[in-house]
């Protein structure tokens, strides 16, 4: 049996076959209002928390 790679398509095959679509809207909006914030909230102190936040969730962004 060949060993299946890990990859984005598989990851996403997964999650479409796992969730429900309003599962899958709710987590592109999260992920929208996150960005969002980070993008357009520039003060300091809101900006850091919200870039501790996404590393405490183990997103890598540099």
């Amino acid at each position: 049996m060949q060993a299946e790679k890990d990859t984005v398509r598989h990851r996403v095959d997964i999650a479409t076959s796992g969730l429900s679509g309003t599962q899958m809207m709710l987590g592109v909006a999260l992920v929208a209002a996150l960005g969002f914030t980070l993008l357009f909230v520039q003060d300091p102190m809101v900006h850091d928390s919200m870039h501790n936040f996404r590393h405490g969730a183990g997103v890598t962004c540099h």
